[in-house]
C-alpha cells in the first residue's frame, strides 16, 4: 500500500468533545436559557431582561459561528476520511485507474460499519460533492 501524497494533514479546529459541547450549547442550552430568563423576568420582575437576553444571544451567535468554522475545518482536514480513492488516467490514456489508499491498516476496514473516502482525481474533472 502506498502512503497518501498529502504532506502534513490539517487537524480540525475543535476536537469531538469540545465541538459537541459548543454545538449543544449553541443549539439547545443557550436558546432555552434565554427563553427561560425572559419568561420568568416577565412573571417575577427579574432585572433587565432585555440586556440579559441580548447578552445570551450575542454569546450564542458567537458560538454558532465557532461551530460553523470548526465544521468547515473538520471537512478540510483528513479527519473524516479513512483514506482516499485516487483517480488517474492509465499510462496509455485509454481508461481511468482507481486506487484505494487507506490511512492505517487496511484490515481495520473489516470491523467498520461504514467508511468515508476522499476522492483525489488527477484527470481534470472531479465530481466531488462537498458536505
Amino acid at each position: 500500500m502506498s502512503v497518501s501524497s498529502h504532506a502534513k494533514p490539517q487537524s480540525p479546529m475543535l476536537g469531538d468533545g469540545a465541538y459537541n459541547v459548543v454545538k449543544k450549547s449553541a443549539t439547545i442550552v443557550l436558546p432555552a436559557l434565554a427563553t427561560l430568563y425572559f419568561a420568568l423576568a416577565q412573571l417575577w420582575n427579574f432585572p433587565e431582561p432585555e440586556k440579559v437576553v441580548a447578552s445570551i444571544t450575542a454569546l450564542n451567535t458567537f458560538l454558532g459561528v465557532l461551530v460553523q468554522v470548526s465544521k468547515k475545518s473538520y471537512y478540510a482536514s483528513n479527519a473524516p476520511y479513512v483514506g482516499e480513492i485516487k483517480v488517474e488516467d492509465s499510462d496509455d490514456g485509454s481508461r481511468k485507474v482507481f486506487s484505494l489508499v487507506v490511512n492505517g491498516d487496511p484490515e481495520d476496514l473489516e470491523t467498520m460499519d461504514s467508511a468515508t473516502f476522499k476522492v483525489n482525481s488527477d484527470t481534470g474533472s472531479n465530481p466531488i460533492i462537498k458536505p
